[in-house]
């Protein structure tokens, strides 16, 4: 008897074994999922450039000689500035750079017209007098 219990102990922890193995290779398949899922979003954010900034950035805190008070200020300010542009901001960055041309011929213009009327018109004293 003890012979014949021996095998079926065996089967059964086989069994276990088995069904333990499947539900562990369920979790390494999930596991495999989610590495895939971190390794796109890795793989994007170093294609996007975010991952190179971030390191700059951190790189310039660890060597600031004097660390801030506020690591966090530090970081958005470092982030902030060295954003690439928008191409909108850009674009309304060069029309104002336009418009402030145009405005300085304006006046230009502008002050060589009061010029010449001056020249034509009599001074302001003469026209009351009449």
């Amino acid at each position: 008897m003890v012979t014949a219990g021996k095998p079926s102990r065996r089967k059964s922890a086989g069994r276990r074994r088995a069904a333990g193995a499947g539900a562990l290779g369920g979790q390494m398949a999930h596991y495999k999922a989610a590495d895939s899922k971190r390794e796109q979003f890795r793989r994007y954010l170093e294609k996007s450039g975010v991952l190179d900034t971030l390191t700059k950035v951190l790189v310039a805190l660890y060597e600031e000689p004097e660390k801030p008070n506020s690591a966090l200020d530090f970081l958005k300010h470092h982030l902030g500035a060295s954003a690439p542009e928008n191409p909108e901001i850009e674009a309304l960055r060069l029309e104002v750079a336009e418009m402030k041309e145009k405005y300085e011929a304006v006046l230009e213009e502008n002050k060589k017209l009061k010029t010449k009327l001056a020249l034509y018109e009599p001074p302001q004293d003469e026209k009351h007098g009449e």
